[in-house]
């Protein structure tokens, strides 16, 4: 049914029609027209940010934990350049958004009116795509096919800048029948003469490790059964990037944990003594491969990805399969079940020895302490209190992160947000809110710095409005803990501007805004303020002080291979110095 109504209204009636319960915004001038269509209807509930950051964020957060789109509404000029960090971070990491950003009318653009900016231009290279829309005719197409781009294929970001005489206009809406981009239309049948190839290569292999990413878990929860379904059948070892963490359980025997640069021991000289990697829904990003040259030197590869760009485009694979992840898993599976490949079970007893050898390592060990709080301790005591519940993780970004990707075990996907390509400090409070208001009775906890938390600190305010009872776990160590640790590897320990000073009092922080601080510094108090912290119905800062020479291992230095990896030592006094050598050697 064709319907009369202004610009303003056919955005209000498009989110309603695509089934948006939530968007987060900023109201200003060029979207007050959006505002007031708002007002007058209750199915889509708009979040009050306290920052255009915050809010795409928050969009981040709300997206990554439900699976929905997340939506953003903010103004033009300032508006719309504030979320360009948000923007970026979702291209990123693949996160599918919809960001409607106001312009000045038509007739002002180009001439430098108060509050505008090339919205277009600007976020050209930090969207998967975006739109200026200049005649009310096309407003309620591009809305819907906003949504279509943002979900379809590798999911994103999308942007529609909308002026404010076409929110005034009066025009016709009809929702399309047919939302598809004319031109836009992904694969995600993967080739199954491919996925044969694939399938014969593993039967073949010898020492074999699934590689797997964050488009496992972006494909939904049928592609994590799938994976599930398939590692156990072949019987092969697993290992997850930062941003793929729950597609697989942590707990399973054959999962190595995270790989990377602060990946396991095991994950990563697995990675680098392979036959045939199987990579799943991952990029093969810096982050990942260390030197190029130097990564997986005898492996065999295989790469499924639903984006055509990422094959081939840092590491040269063997058996490219483009397609989504759920779908050409579930080829793999049938494949897999009804050609029953006749597998070398000495080879794969062999290759299981010696993972078993290097998880014997026990990477992740660390010396404790009765006097202070080590990080990994606060951790290990907030994932052991927390375990069985319904709790969603957020983090910020530095050492606590990948401590928090270290320690927190996930045994389902959707409940790890992290930011991973961008690594965006600040992004941990504000995606906390987002995931809490999609699972407004699930536990959530942003795991965070010091330093990172005070980046978008002022969406405690958006918490408390919303009654939201997410909560800060602060590993406090006074340092921008990545930097203080790089610059002491790197830098002999000269510590350029990476001391937190003129930190505020966490505990009076929280009240100041109406929520709950507490302060503990002793580890015989850590459980029971855990505890404490956990059954408080209103936010909470807890302000956890944790030992600040405490180094983060595993560590792969920047440009180096999976076999050249940095090791703590729990096991005798560590002789820094030589360690300090050794980085530095292996870092010039």
């Amino acid at each position: 049914m064709n319907e009369t109504m202004t610009g303003a209204d056919m955005v209000v009636r498009a989110l309603q029609d695509q089934g948006v319960e939530h968007i987060f915004g900023y109201p200003g001038g060029a979207v007050l027209p959006i505002y007031d269509a708002l007002f007058h209807q209750e199915k889509v509930r708009h979040v009050l940010v306290r920052h255009e950051q915050g809010a795409v964020h928050s969009a981040e957060g709300y997206a990554r934990s439900s699976g929905k789109v997340g939506c953003v509404l903010v103004t033009s000029g300032p508006g719309a350049t504030n979320a360009v960090t948000g923007l970026t971070d979702a291209l990123m990491d693949s996160v599918p958004l919809v960001c409607i950003t106001g312009q000045v009318p038509t007739h002002l653009i180009g001439s430098d009116a108060f509050q505008e900016c090339d919205t277009v231009g600007i976020t050209r290279h930090c969207t998967k795509h975006n739109y200026l829309v200049k005649r009310i005719e096309d407003l309620p197409r591009v809305l819907h096919e906003a949504f279509y781009v943002a979900t379809h294929g590798r999911p994103g970001p999308v942007v529609v800048d909308i002026p404010k005489d076409i929110q005034f206009a009066s025009g016709t809406y009809e929702r399309p029948r047919d939302n598809q981009h004319k031109t836009y239309r992904p694969r995600v049948k993967g080739d199954l003469e491919s996925i044969r190839a694939a399938v014969k290569l593993m039967g073949e292999a010898k020492r074999p490790v699934f590689y797997t990413g964050g488009g496992v878990v972006n494909s939904g929860p049928e592609a994590s059964i799938l994976l599930r379904e398939l590692v156990r059948l072949t019987g092969f070892p697993i290992t997850s990037t930062l941003m793929g963490l729950g597609a697989y359980p942590a707990s399973d025997k054959q999962f190595l944990g995270m790989l990377g640069m602060h990946g396991t021991y095991e994950a990563n000289l697995a990675m680098n003594e392979c036959d045939v990697m199987i990579c799943v829904g991952a990029r093969f990003d810096d982050r990942i491969t260390g030197r190029l040259d130097a990564f997986a030197p005898h492996s065999r590869k295989i790469h499924i990805d639903i984006d055509p760009s990422s094959i081939n485009k840092n590491v040269k694979v063997d058996v490219p399969i483009i397609g989504d992840c759920a779908h050409v898993l579930e080829d793999m599976v049938r494949l897999w079940r009804s050609s029953a490949p006749p597998l070398d079970t000495a080879a794969l007893t062999e290759w299981w020895t010696s993972i078993e050898g290097w998880r014997g390592r026990n990477c992740l060990a660390y010396r404790n302490s009765k006097d202070i709080i080590k990080p990994q301790y606060a951790l290990q005591r907030l994932e052991a209190l927390t375990r069985g519940r319904d709790v969603y993780f957020t983090t910020e970004v530095g050492q606590h992160q990948m401590w928090a990707a270290q320690f927190l075990k996930f045994e389902e996907p959707n409940h790890w947000m992290t930011s991973g390509g961008l690594g965006t400090m600040g992004y941990g409070l504000p995606a906390a809110i987002g995931v809490q208001m999609a699972h407004p009775k699930a536990l959530v906890i942003d795991v965070a710095g010091e330093a990172s938390i005070l980046m978008n600190m002022q969406e405690m305010s958006t918490a408390m409005q919303y009654r939201l009872p997410v909560k800060i776990f602060i590993l406090n160590n006074q340092y921008m803990g990545m930097v203080r640790q790089w610059q002491e590897l790197l830098h002999g320990g000269r510590y350029s501007e990476s001391y937190s000073e003129a930190l505020p009092d966490f505990v009076k922080l929280a009240e100041a805004y109406g929520g709950v601080g507490i302060r503990c510094d002793r580890p015989e108090e850590l459980d029971a303020k855990i505890e404490e912290m956990i059954s408080v119905d209103r936010p909470v800062i807890f302000d956890c002080r944790v030992d600040p020479a405490e180094n983060c291992f595993p560590m792969i230095p920047s440009g180096k291979a999976h076999n050249e990896m940095l090791l703590g030592d729990a096991e005798a006094d560590v002789d820094i110095g030589a360690v300090i050598d050794e980085a530095g050697k292996m870092l010039v």
